[in-house]
């Protein structure tokens, strides 16, 4: 072989192990140090050890690449080849997509997981009639009411500014009757700072995140329900891995999952120490509270089974077997 062959081969090569690099953009919507984001880096990490460097997933945190409400969208299009979102956002388009935001449905981490399973057959099907195939989905820590004054009834809600974040939240606003606002994760400080919100029903994750210690000063640690956050792949692109990756990036979403519900559970035990030792003071609802927004949680069934038809029945049916 000369060496002005030898010399042209090893480019050549060099430059099909270049292109044979497969590079996802995968967008979501949490800060870099939420649990969440910190399971994607970890994902990401595994698929492109796993992959001998195959494929590489670039996470882009914080709403930095789409904002919360246009990440589904990009991935449906292509426009990012995998995402996450926060399931419960979509209920509008797809009741199912809601079922995890049902106050009182499943308000543990084990009653929330059987509603995954119960969930995720009619999720997984309706995903790839979109273009998408579900990676894996991991639970956020049980919701609460955070407020600025002290809440013992719903009536104490009556009025009170009140950060939505999906149809489910700007729901229970109005029957507690609350003044729903729409204000996405990113943007919850600022909102808070300026007094466009006093009040909302998030997890203590959330809390700590966005360092509600420092507007407001009472959490009621209702467990109202563990919304999922969904990570997906744009199935064309997912398609296009050779069968080895495509392995490997379902091993990576499983091993994820797992590490994420995990995670999850320490993350709430966790964050709550935190808002107290913020100052926030952290309790159980009181008797009228629970009894008052376990009528929400009733009404609010009712009115999700009525619009889910017999696909949101057989959901709940199988969940509640």
């Amino acid at each position: 072989m000369n060496l002005k062959f030898a010399v042209t081969a090893a480019a050549f090569c060099v430059t099909t192990a270049a292109i044979a690099q497969t590079k996802w953009d995968l967008p979501a919507a949490y800060p870099a140090t939420n649990f969440h984001s910190e399971n994607l880096a970890q994902f990401a990490a595994d698929v492109e050890k796993a992959s001998a460097g195959k494929l590489k997933i670039t996470v882009h945190a914080n709403a930095s690449l789409f904002k919360a409400p246009e990440i589904k969208r990009a991935v449906q299009g292509g426009q990012a080849q995998a995402g996450e979102i926060l399931l419960a956002n979509f209920q509008n388009e797809w009741q199912i997509f809601g079922t995890d935001g049902l106050p009182f449905l499943a308000d543990s981490y084990d009653t929330s997981m059987k509603l995954y399973k119960a969930q995720k057959p009619a999720l997984e099907k309706k995903l790839a009639e979109q273009g998408m195939v579900l990676l894996y989905s991991v639970a956020w820590p049980p919701q609460g009411i955070y407020s600025k004054k002290p809440i013992n009834s719903a009536a104490d809600l009556k009025g009170i500014k009140w950060r939505a974040y999906s149809p489910a939240t700007s729901r229970i606003a109005e029957l507690v009757g609350a003044q729903p606002v729409t204000v996405q994760a990113a943007e919850f400080s600022q909102a808070l700072a300026t007094g466009v919100v006093e009040s909302t029903m998030t997890s203590g994750a959330t809390g700590v995140d966005s360092k509600l210690y420092e507007h407001l000063k009472y959490y009621y640690d209702a467990q109202a329900w563990l919304p999922k956050n969904a990570v997906m792949a744009n199935k064309a692109a997912f398609d296009a891995l050779d069968a080895a990756t495509r392995q490997t990036v379902l091993k990576a979403a499983a091993d994820a999952e797992t590490r994420g519900w995990t995670a999850s559970r320490a993350v709430n035990t966790k964050t709550l120490e935190t808002l107290k030792a913020n100052g926030m003071q952290v309790l159980p609802p009181s008797a009228q509270l629970k009894a008052d927004l376990k009528k929400v949680g009733d009404t609010m069934l009712k009115e999700w089974l009525d619009k889910a038809g017999p696909e949101g029945q057989a959901v709940v049916e199988a969940f509640r077997k």
